[in-house]
């Protein structure tokens, strides 16, 4: 009796231990896929932990997950395993990867993806998923058949080499970035979150850099314009008692990411910034300092 307590005691303090596994893809929620990918993954280690970042990644779009698992990821811990199903349907000539980069894994296909989440960081190392590339082993599904093999192979404590051979090549892609001419900082909306507020990539840093030398701005897309940005929301709604009459109103903020975001105080989908200015991911946005 007490070495059966002792040994559930010790199998979940183990089981406490083992690496999260993050699941990211654009799969949607309708179809199997989501549900395929967590099966392969507890029908080799049942008691593993998966976490959902995001299903509702719009179809092969690389921005859309590297802004998204960019402002995810840090928040889990070292040694945790994303494994990231975006773009990644199988093609024989196409390497499925495994990058190492500040403590944590990721899994992806070699479709440019990590170049976007990390622009400015190298990895660690780099490795091609090998060892399903025996004659016996069919690979339909890669995030089932190959990804989340790698995932469990990790979160088990397994060597990255046993699994693949360091590459030092891989797709890159570049991220759309902001720039600054004269007296005006010129960039475009990168990214829509669900409540359609619109996320540039004039990052904070930028604009400060740029208003040290001067006492005026205004902000311009499309034919309209705005005069102020605020820190946070708190900034705009100095008296909480007064939050009520701010529903609805348009303002220009800096988000939790560092980067210019033009919002609708709870807006959403259909009624926030996206819908009401007529903006989309790729438009311009510019600041104009005088």
């Amino acid at each position: 009796m007490y070495s059966d307590r002792k040994n559930l005691y010790l199998q979940k303090f183990y089981t406490a231990l083992m690496p999260i596994i993050t699941f990211t893809s654009d799969y949607g929620l309708t179809d199997y896929r989501v549900a395929a990918v967590k099966g392969a993954l507890y029908s080799l280690q049942r008691d593993c932990t998966v976490v959902d970042i995001s299903h509702q990644i719009s179809a092969y779009n690389l921005l859309q997950t590297s802004f998204v698992i960019r402002q995810a990821y840090p928040y889990f811990p070292k040694g945790s395993i994303h494994l990231i199903a975006v773009d990644s349907f199988f093609h024989p000539d196409r390497k499925n990867l495994l990058f190492q980069c500040d403590g944590h894994y990721f899994l992806c296909a070699d479709n440019g993806l990590f170049s976007l989440i990390f622009s400015h960081i190298t990895p660690d190392a780099v490795y091609e998923i090998t060892y399903n590339n025996r004659f016996d082993d069919v690979v339909e599904f890669p995030a089932a058949d190959v990804l989340a093999p790698a995932a469990v192979h990790l979160q088990k404590g397994g060597l990255p080499e046993m699994i693949g051979r360091p590459v030092k090549t891989y797709r890159e892609l570049s991220l759309p970035k902001a720039g600054q001419r004269d007296r005006m900082l010129f960039g475009e909306i990168i990214y829509v979150d669900n409540f359609g507020n619109l996320v540039s990539n004039i990052s904070k840093k930028l604009f400060e850099s740029m208003l040290s030398a001067h006492e005026r701005y205004t902000i311009k897309f499309r034919n309209l314009s705005m005069v102020k940005v605020y820190q946070d929301y708190a900034e705009m709604i100095p008296n909480w008692e007064d939050e009520p009459q701010y529903h609805g109103r348009s303002a220009a903020l800096f988000n939790y990411a560092g980067l210019l975001e033009l919002s609708i105080y709870k807006g959403n989908l259909k009624n926030g910034a996206r819908s009401l200015f007529g903006l989309g991911v790729g438009e311009n946005i510019y600041v104009e300092f005088e």
